[in-house]
Parts: C-alpha cells; sequence; structure tokens
C-alpha cells in the first residue's frame, strides 16, 4: 500500500520502511500516548494531525481528516483517536481512502460497528488493529502462563479510579455509547480475555446510572467462563485516594497472584515477581507496523462483546446526579 516497504533500490541507498502516519484526534490521549510512542519508533514518521480544536505543540494540524489527507497524500495509516461515537464514519472515511486503521479503544460504539469496521478494512485490503493497549503491560503474558499451568478457581477484578481526576471536561464518557466506568473498565476485560483460554460469559450485573448521565458510573458484575470458573468485577468511577487497578487470582491449590497497576506489577504469594514502568503504546505501535507490513489485521472484538453483554443482561440501577 502507497510506498511502504516499496522504495525505489538506488545503488548504495538504504531502502526505507518507515510508515508514514496521521491521527485524527488530538486530545489527552493522542497527546499523553500516541505522540510521543509514534515519534520514539524509528519505523514511523507523524506526518500530520487533524482536530476541529485541539493544537498540539510541534503537530501540523487540520481541521479535517479529509484536510489533512488532501494535504498530505504521503499517509499510509491513520490512528483514530476520537470518542467513540463519531468512529466509525471516521474509520469508514481513512478506510475509502485507501489507509491502514489503527482505532484507539474500544473501536467503536458498538458490536456492529466494531464489525462492519472489520469487514470494511478486509474487502479493502487494508490493516486494522483493534488497540487493546492494557495486554501489553509489562505483568500480563507472565499471568497468562502461569494461570495456564494450574486449575484456577476464582478471579477478581477491581478498577477503581476517580473519573474527575483521569477525565476532565470528557462529557462524553457520560453520554450514550461513552461506556462511563466501562471506558476504563474495559482495560481489565482486554486483559482478562487474554490471560484467561476460555470465553468470558456474563451472568449478572448491576449497572449505576446517574440521574443525569447515559452510562454507568458504577457496576458490579458476575461472569464465569464456559468451563465453569467464576469472575467477579467490581468498577468505580467515584474513587477517591489510592486508585486501585488490580486482577486477583486463586488456583484451586490455594495460591495466590495480583495483577495491579493496570498490569505492571505482578505479585505471586505475597513476593514480587514482576515491577515495571508502563509502556504499552510503544507495544502497540510495534504490533501495528507488523501488521503493516504483513498485510494482516488483528480485530480481536471479546472485551468489546463482554461490555455489550453486561447491558444486555444488567439491571439499571439509578444513582446520585454526576457533578464535575
Amino acid at each position: 500500500m502507497f510506498g511502504f516497504g516499496k522504495a525505489k533500490a538506488q545503488k548504495g541507498a538504504t531502502q526505507t520502511q518507515t510508515l508514514k502516519i496521521g491521527l485524527i484526534g488530538l486530545g489527552k490521549i493522542a497527546v499523553d500516548q500516541h505522540i510521543p510512542s509514534i515519534r520514539a519508533n524509528k519505523n514511523l514518521e507523524l506526518v500530520a494531525g487533524a482536530s476541529p480544536g485541539s493544537r498540539p505543540q510541534g503537530v501540523v494540524a487540520y481541521n479535517t481528516l479529509a484536510e489533512m489527507l488532501k494535504a498530505h497524500p504521503e499517509i499510509e495509516a491513520v490512528s483514530v483517536c476520537t470518542p467513540p461515537q463519531v468512529r466509525l464514519s471516521v474509520a469508514r472515511e481513512v478506510i475509502e481512502a485507501g489507509r491502514h486503521v489503527f482505532l484507539e479503544k474500544p473501536p467503536a460504539a458498538t458490536m456492529g460497528e466494531a464489525e462492519l469496521i472489520r469487514d470494511l478494512a478486509k474487502a479493502k485490503g487494508v490493516s486494522a488493529l483493534a488497540s487493546w493497549h492494557s495486554r501489553y503491560a509489562p505483568a500480563v503474558e507472565a499471568t497468562r502462563k502461569w494461570m495456564g499451568e494450574r486449575p484456577i478457581k476464582s478471579v477478581h477484578i477491581v478498577w477503581k479510579e476517580n473519573v474527575r481526576q483521569w477525565h476532565p471536561g470528557q462529557t462524553w464518557i457520560f453520554e450514550a455509547g461513552g461506556m462511563g466506568v466501562f471506558d476504563p473498565g474495559i482495560n481489565s476485560l482486554s486483559i482478562l480475555t487474554r490471560i484467561v483460554r476460555d470465553i468470558v460469559i456474563v451472568k449478572s450485573a448491576d449497572l449505576h446510572f446517574p440521574s443525569n448521565c447515559q452510562a454507568p458510573i458504577q457496576v458490579e458484575m458476575n461472569m464465569q467462563t464456559d468451563l465453569g470458573l467464576p469472575i467477579r468485577a467490581d468498577y468505580d468511577f467515584l474513587q477517591t485516594g489510592v486508585q486501585t487497578w488490580s486482577i486477583f487470582v486463586e488456583s484451586e491449590a490455594g495460591e495466590k497472584l495480583t495483577l495491579s497497576m493496570g498490569g505492571t506489577e505482578l505479585e505471586i504469594d505475597g513476593k514480587t515477581i514482576i515491577k515495571e514502568k508502563e509502556a504499552e503504546y510503544s507495544g502497540l505501535y510495534a504490533h501495528f507496523y507488523d501488521l503493516v507490513k504483513s498485510g494482516t489485521s488483528d480485530v480481536d472484538l471479546s472485551p468489546l462483546r463482554v461490555v455489550a453483554d453486561a447491558f444486555m443482561v444488567g439491571k439499571r440501577i439509578e444513582a446520585p446526579a454526576y457533578i464535575e
């Protein structure tokens, strides 16, 4: 696609493999994660961005995706960092323009939209990545290996953070399709569906909706695998003090594993095994580069399916109005 990996060979010249990327949506996640991760990868080049308002320092920016692609036809891939409610229309525009697409999580507002994006990319012959950044946390694969080596008795997710601290001014998160507390909670589900090797089924859920919001602010959810492993999840967007992003696992033999700080720390029976800094997006972009290079896609929708199932079987409970 385009010139990626196909630079003209000249005598004495080195063939370039740089993937030229544009960004759509220049908000907090783009500034905090995408822009520095792209710039830190020698195989990638950040060409420009598009946003109706945001103008991060050092980024050539346009008001719309169409304007960006017209001004920079050399762009080969686009990272979509918009709120999920508009992700389908943006991704469709990217794919129809023949560009590869990197989708910030969740890949879309609904399963139907996410499946359509996947199918559009396949039909167009471009690579697509539904990015689940928490799967690239340093202790996730070690947890998966540990769980695969022994019978497991139970799994308990505790994912609690302060929405006012982590999502200031992001009103879209409590609108229909914004997912509310599932916006961070889906990170735990992306880890869960990686470390548990069987299908995860939602059995029940209590969804607490503020009286002035269209998405939940707290959730208690019971799940199990198709083989009967019980899984509990407790999500809270009103956590004060210490923020908690942990998964607790107990084996049939009584061994206890704690995966904490979003997957950066691993403790087994009270002993610290892994404690590393977060570097998830660098891993994601390395994976995206490899997908484009090989002409393949990675659109796993299992975390989004669990959230969708929670809304389908969940009980709506009214909570006090949310005031930022």
